[in-house]
């Protein structure tokens, strides 16, 4: 890549591989150059910094219930940047975990509603959770089947079913009389309320078990990529699929599977939702866009799955600790631009990590040019 600039030529080359110890400093020197350039923008706006950093430590991390809530927050962003790793990886963009998250906590909670009171808990809890999945991996084979034999976009098909997904859950609690609907609640409607014994069982505070089971996820999701031919066949394929179909590898069966199964994750993130914290279908509480803030994980974890837990607890806590950043009087359009910055400065520094940059006099040969 390249471009010209006067009698410049800026060219961007792909840098050598990097040391195991260059790779691991690089985010962390660039989130500390965002943690700069966000002081320096707090400092413009008239607040401390250092306070505000302390805030976000003290809101975000330090502390039972700080940390408590992190978790709470970091479990359906595992599950939706690991959506995006798995399609990621082999370079099939899926951008609709936002509506196969809703998808799945639709079917979740239809399942909970229909069952949670004939059959024991921990049965309802398993169905429940199940039908997350299949209704996320559903949301995502409407968009898999025509990308794989058809050959559409897939970003604008999954990006489109977002907002598809989005209008069927405000059609059934706010348009609606339907099975979802609490029906004794006319004037503010809401979704009706699974049983009790269909709810997630929590062991500290009000953090349930989905997060184990989203690590869980992350770490099978790890070893699979790594160890077994499935994950193999994806990376083949994303590298180069005339090569991997040379290969004798199915593409086509290989583009459904992994968007099925990226569909079936963010799925799963909706069912822990409803399991786990909302307990009904709240249109109100699911439109946070944590599909979309997902593949911003995945970006930042170098496409990781263990890289995944991390960093989405980190946003996590950022986004924690933003209540706590209001109250002392910074508004909400700068906390939404300090956690940006964060990012843009770590993808930054990727982008460097991977690519060198060299300068020289247009129209010379590549081998001729310098560098002043």
């Amino acid at each position: 890549m390249s471009f010209t600039i006067g009698t410049r030529e800026i060219l961007a080359e792909p840098r050598p591989l990097p040391s195991k110890t260059v790779r691991y400093l690089v985010p962390v020197l660039s989130l500390i150059v965002g943690l700069m350039i966000g002081a320096v923008i707090l400092l413009a706006s008239g607040h401390d910094p250092i306070a505000a950093y302390k805030e976000v430590a003290n809101r975000g991390f330090l502390g039972e219930l700080p940390m408590i809530g992190t978790l709470v927050i970091a479990t359906p962003l595992i599950l939706t940047g690991l959506a995006a790793v798995v399609a990621f990886r082999m370079k099939i963009w899926n951008i609709g975990a936002e509506g196969q998250l809703i998808i799945g906590a639709v079917a979740a909670s239809g399942v909970g509603l229909a069952l949670g009171e004939h059959l024991p808990g921990w049965i309802v809890i398993v169905l429940s959770l199940l039908a997350g999945v299949a209704g996320g991996a559903f949301w995502a084979a409407l968009a898999a089947l025509p990308r794989a034999y058809l050959n559409t976009d897939e970003v604008i098909s999954t990006l489109m079913l977002n907002f598809v997904a989005l209008s069927i859950m405000n059609y059934l609690i706010f348009s609606s009389v339907s099975f979802w609907r609490d029906a004794e609640r006319l004037t503010f409607p809401s979704g009706r309320f699974i049983a009790d014994t269909a709810f997630l069982p929590r062991f500290w505070g009000r953090l349930h078990i989905g997060i184990f089971i989203a690590i869980g996820a992350a770490v099978l999701l790890w070893w699979i990529l790594r160890s077994t031919k499935w994950g193999f066949e994806i990376e083949v394929t994303g590298d180069s699929g005339r090569a991997a179909a040379y290969a004798g590898i199915g593409v086509n069966r290989k583009i459904v599977s992994v968007l099925v199964v990226s569909g079936g994750l963010a799925g799963l993130a909706g069912g822990l939702e409803i399991g786990g914290v909302m307990h009904n279908l709240d249109p109100r509480a699911l439109s946070l866009g944590v599909g979309f803030t997902g593949i911003v994980v995945a970006a930042v974890a170098r496409l990781s799955p263990i890289g995944v837990i991390l960093v989405a607890i980190l946003v996590a806590g950022l986004n924690n600790s933003g209540v706590g950043l209001q109250t002392m009087g910074i508004p909400d359009d700068i906390v939404l631009l300090l956690e940006g910055i964060f990012f843009l400065c770590v993808v930054g520094g990727e982008w460097f990590l991977r690519n060198t940059i060299r300068i020289g006099v247009a129209g010379q040969p590549v081998g001729e040019r310098s560098v002043p």
